[in-house]
């Protein structure tokens, strides 16, 4: 691949330089109160919450706990919800769409206050977040989203007009944006090493290599068939979100992995980052193309992902669709090398968003669709606190729905095949066209 400084193996996370996923080596009990499946953010969170109930827990990974979405996404902090208010209460009804955006708040708190209470060490930083508004059209929707975003909830907001943009990013694309202050950025590999630490010392086992092949129920619990062994559980949770597979066929009719790819820079000067991202904030757009962006957390590069593709794509080709993109928010960053790219599945629902529930008694909590970073964790425990009869638990994430779609009967999501087509071919270049006219 040309401009590649050669710093890193293809497809290795930049994050993993600090902080590689390990394998903890445990053993697999035979026994246990709660079986979670899936190591990543929300099974870890799960496994916590249910263990201070005062349950024997035991997690369970297909791979190296971490490996999955939880050490290779961006890194932002945040949770205000996906979709407007209207589509919210389109989808799920008045008070649902009110529910969930007076909970994006306090899911936020939550989360920081399990970095702290956990002494979780992954270079938080409340850095806060700026939605970039890519047309005139996304700009007014944003003013209406800001609305709701103050009647509906406590989540500070800001409207940003063009000129107040410079003090946030030096590019002419963009037609306003949205600050969202209390807004951060970790480093997520670190924070899940720090969650999978917190489960360690209170004796949960995490056992990698351990994928499930099939359960069954067992009077009022399950036997659950791994690849290191059986184990009878009295409660059951599924934690896998983008990763989900075979046994879990009413789960993969639901969830389906969407593929995003990111690129590292190598380090670069401090003035020329100074100059185009002077905020240093998180930034996303509101473009189809789904760019989101930051700079590491030691500020010396800059972290660029989104879809370079719907599929899946050689490496060194997203990876050079991703710079492309990143070359017109920055033309300055066209001769820049890259020193890292890289690929992890967020776990996408039709609705957009996640959902917190129960399939004859197996729990679970996923759809995140690019909000795990709050989200997992958040709505892992409530996962695990509704198994527990705990009423922590209670969360208006129950309240949404995990629907199906006719262009999704199969295992694997064949239809986004069509839809990256689609979406590069026809949504892409009428973004574009209304972002020029604007």
């Amino acid at each position: 691949m040309t401009n590649w400084t050669g710093e890193a193996e293809l497809g290795t996370p930049y994050w993993w330089e600090a902080a590689a996923p390990q394998d903890p080596g445990q053993d697999l009990p035979g026994v246990c109160d709660f079986l979670v499946i899936g190591a990543g953010y929300c099974g870890l969170s799960a496994a916590i919450a249910a263990h201070d109930c005062g349950a024997k827990v035991v997690v369970v990974d297909a791979g190296v706990p971490g490996e999955g979405a939880s050490s290779r996404n961006g890194g932002m902090v945040g949770a205000h919800p996906r979709l407007g208010w209207h589509d919210l209460a389109t989808k799920f009804g008045p008070a649902v769409a009110d529910a969930l955006f007076a909970e994006a708040k306090p899911a936020l708190e939550w989360v920081k206050a399990l970095i702290a209470t956990e002494s979780i060490d992954c270079d938080f930083q409340q850095t806060g977040r700026v939605q970039l508004a890519w047309t005139p059209a996304h700009a007014e929707t944003q003013k209406r989203l800001a609305g709701h975003v103050r009647e509906k909830s406590d989540v500070q907001v800001t409207l940003l007009d063009r000129d107040a943009l410079s003090a946030e990013i030096e590019s002419a694309h963009y037609h306003g944006g949205l600050l969202f202050p209390e807004h951060g950025a970790l480093h997520p590999a670190k924070y899940h090493a720090g969650l999978m630490q917190a489960a360690l010392r209170r004796g949960i086992p995490v056992v990698g290599h351990a994928g499930v092949s099939g359960y069954e129920r067992d009077g009022g619990g399950f036997v659950v068939e791994t690849a290191k062994g059986r184990v009878k559980a009295g409660k059951l949770m599924l934690a896998t979100n983008g990763y989900t597979r075979k046994p879990f066929k009413w789960h993969v009719a639901r969830v389906f992995p969407l593929p995003s790819y990111i690129i590292a820079t190598e380090e670069l000067p401090s003035n020329l980052l100074g100059h185009i991202a002077p905020g240093r904030r998180m930034m996303v757009e509101t473009r189809a193309r789904h760019s989101y962006f930051r700079l590491s957390p030691d500020g010396k590069r800059v972290l660029f992902g989104g879809r370079a593709s719907m599929r899946d794509l050689p490496m060194d080709k997203a990876a050079e669709r991703q710079k492309q993109t990143m070359c017109e928010v920055w033309p300055e960053l066209r001769d820049v090398k890259l020193s890292h790219a890289w690929k992890g599945y967020t776990g996408y629902s039709f609705t957009h968003m996640p959902h917190v529930g129960e399939d004859r008694g197996l729990h679970y909590a996923m759809g995140f669709s690019g909000s795990g970073t709050v989200m997992a964790p958040y709505l892992g425990a409530k996962a695990a606190w509704q198994a527990m009869g705990d009423a922590r638990g209670q969360t208006a994430y129950a309240d949404t729905h995990l629907t199906r779609h006719v262009l999704h009967p199969f295992e694997w999501p064949h239809f986004l095949k069509a839809a990256d087509v689609y979406y590069r071919n026809w949504v892409d270049r009428m973004e574009n066209r209304a972002a020029r006219r604007g």
